[in-house]
């Protein structure tokens, strides 16, 4: 899908927005075409209303403009606050008496809120991470949108936090799920993108040895992370702990019970931040995603994309 509202920040240096916000007349253009336009929010007064310098100048966001659920008391005032000196996607609603310009952040919001809700589940989206929680990070699908990718949505390797897969400001891909119009949430996965059991294991052969990171460890052994939706077992040693960073060498690969057996060699230099994610798909739509390997003999990992989501609008 195109990105027409692309998240908070990164239309603000684009030509086109700088044009748009280069004088008068143009942003009185951009009021009558109902443009997207981005600024930086300077401040915020008593009444939370904020102000927004675009160009050479500065328009005000009334506070019930401010966010999505403002007005309707859904959204807490920290949503208004968190926005000073910060990029602010916004549309020109109208120029007041005095000549101000008066602004929206939240109708931009909304416009991005009716472009997903017509797409269908699976669409492919471009996100920026805004924060980490330990059950989910948050990301910024359009104009200050914020939606959550659950923890076990991060991947198939399970991970103890987010922040072993993301990091603030990162630039990523998700999987819309769903869209509630009227409470104004949208849905995502992440695991999708990044490769089935095959296409994963397909980068390995027995008798490589690869880095790996430790997520697990229990009795009878510790689970290996050789790739973001791939993990191999290794046989438990001591002083092995969590998110442990090694060397392992691969003693094989068995597609139909999907498993990978592994012996650990030693210990690495952690990263300093999580890896890069391998995607494998990064646009358009997934209908149906197929973890498990044709034969495989295990229960099968998927997921269906091709039904409407029931996640579309509040009971």
């Amino acid at each position: 899908m195109s990105n027409l509202y692309p998240p908070e920040g990164r239309l603000l240096h684009t030509s086109d927005n700088q044009a748009a916000c280069a004088s008068l007349p143009a942003l009185l253009a951009a009021m009558d075409r109902e443009t997207v336009l981005e600024g930086r929010a300077v401040l915020c007064t008593p009444s939370h209303d904020l102000s927004v310098r675009l160009g050479p100048f500065t328009g005000i966001i009334p506070r019930e403009e401010a966010a999505l659920g403002i007005r309707e008391g859904t959204a807490r005032e920290i949503a208004i606050l968190s926005r000073v000196g910060k990029p602010v996607a916004v549309t020109v609603t109208r120029q007041d008496e005095e000549g101000r310009l008066i602004l929206s952040r939240r109708r931009a919001q909304e416009r991005v809120l009716d472009r997903l809700a017509a797409q269908p589940p699976g669409t492919v989206l471009p996100a920026v991470i805004t924060h980490l929680a330990g059950f989910g990070a948050f990301a910024d699908v359009g104009c200050g949108v914020i939606s959550m990718v659950g923890i076990e949505n991060c991947s198939v390797s399970r991970i103890s936090h987010p922040s072993c897969r993301f990091s603030p400001e990162q630039d990523i891909f998700v999987v819309l799920t769903g869209v509630d119009r009227k409470a104004h949430r949208v849905y995502l996965s992440h695991k999708e993108l990044l490769g089935t059991w095959e296409e994963n294991a397909a980068r390995f052969s027995p008798g490589m040895t690869v880095p790996g990171i430790i997520r697990g460890i229990k009795e009878y052994g510790a689970f290996v992370e050789l790739a973001p939706n791939l993990t191999g077992l290794a046989d438990r040693t001591e002083g092995l702990r969590e998110n442990q960073r090694v060397s392992v060498y691969l003693k094989s690969i068995q597609p139909k019970a999907m498993k990978v057996k592994l012996n650990i060699i030693g210990p690495l230099e952690d990263l300093s931040g999580p890896p890069p994610l391998p995607y494998v798909i990064t646009s358009d739509r997934i209908t149906r995603w197929d973890y498990s390997p044709p034969d495989c003999t295990r229960a099968k990992v998927f997921r269906d994309f091709s039904y409407p989501c029931p996640l579309t609008e509040s009971q």
